[in-house]
């Protein structure tokens, strides 16, 4: 069973962050093992009154016990902050997050890709010129573009980290798949995917947070002693 209280995870990370080796661990040099604190259940009521919906249990809890982000998979999570008396998810790539649809329903429930048919970039050899190239390039990926990274893709997504090279993960708030984390890899032309645990079932906030705690620990020389 996944364990959804959050009362172990501060000093995990403590003695995570004691271990030298641990500053090797992929994002590491990002979050340095630190969490944000907590939200209180006035500023969590704030949040969830400004984007109109209730954010997953497994979230939720983590933001009232745990933190309000940081220390988390690949660069940490990105954390939530007020700012000019508005809350915001900050980080590379965190605006993907239409505040102002989080409560529109994703609608999938199975991986889908908006790049899917549509035809092969430009070949440089099909041109007499290498100008006539670059336009013909620029026209497709403008059309690429327009199709691939249409906000309505994301409704429902709440973007909480990111790998590098435009590549996000992000949990669904909203619809059928609410509570799952995907994957936005949008970036390398690959669409969206539900991240899978070893038993192929879809990963909620507390698994995929904890599969990282584990696997952190699994890359110290010694392990993590309990």
């Amino acid at each position: 069973m996944i364990r959804t209280d959050w009362s172990d995870v501060r000093d995990l990370l403590a003695r995570l962050a004691a271990e030298p080796s641990a500053e090797k661990i992929f994002g590491a040099s990002g979050h340095q093992w630190l969490l944000e604190p907590p939200l209180t259940a006035a500023e969590l009521a704030e949040v969830e009154a400004q984007v109109r919906v209730e954010l997953p249990s497994e979230y939720r809890s983590f933001l009232l016990e745990a933190g309000r982000g940081g220390a988390g998979p690949a660069y940490g999570l990105f954390p939530l902050r007020r700012v000019e008396g508005r809350w915001r998810w900050e980080g590379d790539g965190a605006t993907l997050t239409g505040l102002d649809t989080l409560a529109q329903p994703f609608p999938h429930v199975e991986a889908f890709n908006p790049a899917e048919g549509l035809p092969e970039p430009p070949d440089e050899d099909d041109y007499d010129s290498e100008e006539a190239f670059f336009e013909a390039a620029e026209a497709y990926f403008e059309q690429h573009d327009a199709v691939v990274f249409r906000p309505e893709h994301s409704v429902g997504l709440l973007y909480l980290c990111h790998l590098g090279c435009a590549l996000r993960e992000a949990l669904v708030v909203s619809g059928p798949a609410r509570g799952q984390m995907w994957a936005d890899n949008t970036a390398d032309d690959a669409g969206f995917a539900p991240l899978l645990g070893d038993a192929g079932r879809p990963l909620g906030f507390a698994q995929w947070y904890r599969r990282w705690l584990d696997r952190a620990a699994a890359q110290l020389p010694a392990g993590l002693d309990a």
